[in-house]
């Protein structure tokens, strides 16, 4: 059974796609989510082999999506969308497939073999994924996105990781491996990454070690293996 998430925010759209996939009869459906922040928890959580996903969502588009996913464990994606079938020619070389809404049960059935023969040839997706231009947070019942630049420190602990602001902290499902990856925030420490824009002063300690000081006074661990390339990005 092929392992298939379905992200759309039409309900109407997705329940009518569910329809189609499970009568594939070789697909199951691990979670269906309204909204890309619903999604990248289900993404984090249950690893799905395929992504249907629909690119003109509210707030945080298909596109946006794809560059807040852990790149460890990025499923094939299929895009669904109402888009002209000719401007979609461009999308070819950088997803799985596309399907044209509505959906259609032939066409949908080729982009399972398509699926089915990646699956089996092992191969990896392949994305052409653009940096993370913003961090969507949990704010309550509301969703803050946070722009990189704002960003005071972010880390990690057991609860999950949290985006330090100057005006406060926000929990947010994204990790730090995606964080890394996408934004230009630095690793001080493994459970720790800093702006080196907010940067007051570096602490130095004995055995390699150092503390940070960011310009909102919060005090940061900095380990060994890090400290190197801090040093080398701050040219001292």
């Amino acid at each position: 059974m092929i392992r298939a998430l379905v992200v759309d925010d039409e309900p109407l759209a997705r329940q009518e796609l569910e329809v189609l996939l499970v009568d594939q009869g070789n697909c199951e459906i691990v979670a269906s989510c309204g909204n890309a922040v619903e999604a990248i928890k289900a993404i984090n959580r249950d690893r799905p082999e395929v992504l249907f996903l629909d690119i003109q969502m509210p707030v945080i588009g298909g596109f946006e999506l794809l560059s807040m996913l852990d790149p460890g464990i990025m499923p094939h994606v299929v895009f669904v969308t109402a888009y002209d079938e000719f401007a979609l020619k461009a999308f070819e070389e950088k997803t799985l497939d596309y399907l044209l809404k509505p959906v259609d049960r032939e066409r949908l059935a080729k982009t399972f073999t398509k699926l089915q023969a990646a699956l089996r040839q092992g191969l990896a997706q392949q994305h052409e994924i653009p940096s993370l231009a913003r961090i969507p947070c949990a704010c309550g019942q509301r969703v803050k996105l946070v722009t990189p630049r704002e960003v005071d420190h972010v880390r990690s602990d057991l609860g999950g990781v949290h985006v330090v602001v100057p005006e406060g902290e926000y929990f947010t499902e994204l990790t730090l491996k995606v964080l890394e990856a996408r934004t230009s925030l630095v690793r001080c420490h493994r459970q720790y990454m800093v702006n080196v824009g907010h940067i007051d002063e570096i602490l130095l300690a004995e055995h390699g070690l150092a503390k940070i000081r960011t310009r909102a006074d919060h005090l940061l661990p900095v380990s060994r293996h890090y400290l190197k390339n801090l040093k080398n990005l701050l040219g001292f």
